[in-house]
């Protein structure tokens, strides 16, 4: 059995929008399948009539998508499995596709219902390994390859697979952190996953280290400014808004109540930070700004997207903020991606290269 589709994760509401990205991005490199996105439930599936799928799934490397959580080669679902042994087609379907890998994750859709599978999940944790290795599928030396099944009902789910350096490393593709009870605000998680997402750990002590200068625009109460304080940076914080008196009281907060959009910076700075709610291609513009005149080394910022059409609007300014730079011969990395702690937004990571 070749599978002929991908299986991607993603935050309910969101499947529209995974679609679109995952059609438009497969159309590029000549690449077109039939897509099945239910709104509300979590994920998509891409599908490939006689096609095998492990090739997209390379061209298209999860890194690369902006609302995908996951990306999964993947089997047709089993749906109507009976209760009673849910094990036995499992199997089956995994010996039909010899496959072989060297762990498991069963996962859910990020949903209410999804939740409400935990104990199927839990009584299976025991009695689906030892078959898998008993038919000799689930073994130490296979590649670090890693079987998902998808459970979206007590009686159906779905065997994807996925590869070392092209998938999530969290189950579910969600990164969960704990909120500090001194952070002024949630939106704090925002910026620390940021982190975690495109900044390697290997490379924290270089690029996110004591002593450098950060600007948070639009500020207050102090969210992303917490974070960078912890890392001990100093931060200017822009906004007529209040700070949190406790992070003033560190000494490493300069509060100036001025514009965000108009503010410049006494000299070069490490970060620029910023979660202005405004429209995406006005603070893409102002970021641009930044970018081009070399105000900051990396930028992260978010893009609010209440609209209708959130992939195309993603999509238009990421485009003008790659040509703007291309046009001016700024070398720079450039990274979107949801995140878990995003919400009706897009996190942007933006990396000059010299």
């Amino acid at each position: 059995m070749i599978p002929h589709e991908l299986l991607f994760y993603c935050r309910p509401g969101f499947e529209h929008d995974l679609g679109a990205e995952v059609t438009d991005k497969a159309s590029l490199i000549g690449w077109n399948g039939s897509l099945q996105a239910e709104t509300n439930s979590g994920y998509v599936r891409f599908i490939l009539p006689g096609k095998p799928a492990n090739a997209l799934h390379r061209e298209i490397p999860l890194d690369t998508l902006v609302f995908a959580r996951q990306s999964l080669v993947a089997l047709p679902p089993l749906v109507g499995i009976s209760r009673d042994d849910r094990i036995s087609p499992i199997v089956s379907q995994v010996l039909e596709s010899g496959w072989s890998f060297e762990s498991i994750w069963q996962e859910t859709p990020d949903t209410n219902d999804g939740k409400a599978l935990s104990g199927l999940i839990k009584a299976l944790e025991r009695s689906l390994p030892s078959a898998l290795k008993k038919c000799g599928a689930l073994r130490r030396k296979a590649g670090k390859r890693r079987l998902h099944l998808f459970w979206t009902n007590g009686d159906s789910v779905q065997l994807g697979m996925s590869f070392p350096g092209n998938r999530s490393e969290q189950p579910g593709g969600i990164l969960r952190l704990r909120a500090p009870r001194e952070a002024p605000s949630r939106s704090t998680l925002k910026l620390e996953e940021a982190w975690h997402v495109f900044v390697p750990r290997d490379a924290w002590p270089t690029r996110l280290s004591e002593g450098m200068q950060a600007a948070d625009l639009g500020a207050a109460p102090g969210g992303w400014t917490y974070q960078l304080v912890r890392k001990g940076m100093y931060v200017y914080a822009i906004d007529n808004g209040p700070m949190d008196k406790a992070l003033m009281a560190t000494g490493q907060v300069e509060h100036l109540r001025e514009d965000g959009f108009v503010w410049e910076p006494p000299n070069r700075l490490d970060w620029l930070v910023c979660d202005i709610v405004d429209k995406p291609m006005r603070v893409v513009e102002m970021v641009e700004r930044w970018l081009l005149r070399r105000w900051c080394r990396e930028a992260v910022f978010n893009l609010k997207l209440p609209m209708k059409q959130r992939w195309q609007e993603v999509e238009r300014c990421l485009s003008c903020l790659d040509q703007q730079l291309r046009e001016a011969r700024v070398a720079a990395e450039i990274r979107c991606r949801h995140l878990y702690h995003d919400r009706e937004e897009v996190t942007v990571h933006v990396r000059l290269l010299a």
